[in-house]
C-alpha cells in the first residue's frame, strides 16, 4: 500500500478526497483501463489517455481559482485510492456548467463511497465557492450513475447527445439546488445562540 502525501481537499467520515499526483497512475489505469468501469465512454483508456487524463486534473488543480478537478477519493482506514470524484467546468450543449463527476474502481462499487463523496463535492460547491445550483452529466444507460445522482438530490432538467470517440452518446442534465430554507434555517439557529 503507498501513502501519497497530497493535501486532503474535502473530508468524510470514510474518505479524504485529495488532489491526484503522479503516483496515482497505477490506480487510475485501474478505473480508466477498466471496459465495464468505462462503458458510458465506449471502452477503456489506452496509456496515452490515461496520462492525458491526469494531466488535465492537474492543470485544472493549478489554473482554477478555487480547487477544481476531479480527486482522488482515498480510504482513510487503509490509505487506499479508491475511486475519483470532483467537480469540474463541463461544457453542456454550448454553455458552461460545475458538474460533479464520478468514477471508482469496480472493486468498490455499491459500497456507498460515489455517493459519499459526489455529497461532500455538492457541500463545497454550494458552501465554499458558493454557487446555487451543481449538475452532473450522465449518459441514458448508465443507471449507477443515474443512482448516485437521485441520491445526491438531483432532477433531470435537460436531455442532449454527445459525439464522443465516433459514437452519438444521449446524456442526462441532472441538476441540484442550493435550498434557501437550509441557509435561513442556519443563519437563524446561528443567531439564536
Amino acid at each position: 500500500m503507498r501513502k501519497n502525501e497530497s493535501k486532503p481537499v474535502l473530508e468524510t467520515a470514510r474518505l479524504f478526497l485529495r488532489e491526484m499526483t503522479e503516483a496515482d497512475l497505477d490506480d487510475l489505469k485501474e478505473i480508466l483501463q477498466d471496459e465495464k468501469v468505462m462503458t458510458a465512454y465506449e471502452g477503456a483508456f489506452s496509456e496515452k489517455e490515461v496520462r492525458d487524463w491526469l494531466s488535465r486534473q492537474q492543470k485544472r488543480y493549478r489554473e482554477s481559482s478555487h480547487t477544481l478537478g476531479l480527486w482522488a477519493v482515498v480510504d482513510k482506514q487503509t490509505g487506499e485510492m479508491l475511486g475519483q470524484c470532483g467537480a469540474t467546468e463541463q461544457n453542456w450543449n454550448g454553455e458552461t456548467v460545475l458538474e460533479i463527476g464520478y468514477l471508482f474502481k469496480r472493486k468498490h462499487w455499491k459500497h456507498g463511497y460515489a455517493i459519499e463523496a459526489a455529497k461532500a463535492c455538492k457541500a463545497y460547491v454550494f458552501d465554499v465557492l458558493n454557487q446555487n445550483a451543481v449538475y452532473s452529466i450522465i449518459r441514458d444507460t448508465n443507471r449507477n450513475s443515474q443512482n448516485v445522482a437521485k441520491r445526491n438530490g438531483m432532477d433531470i432538467v435537460d436531455h442532449w447527445t454527445k459525439h464522443y470517440r465516433g459514437v452519438d452518446m444521449p446524456h442526462d442534465l441532472w441538476r441540484a439546488e442550493k435550498r434557501v430554507c437550509d441557509e435561513v434555517f442556519l443563519w437563524y439557529s446561528e443567531n439564536e445562540k
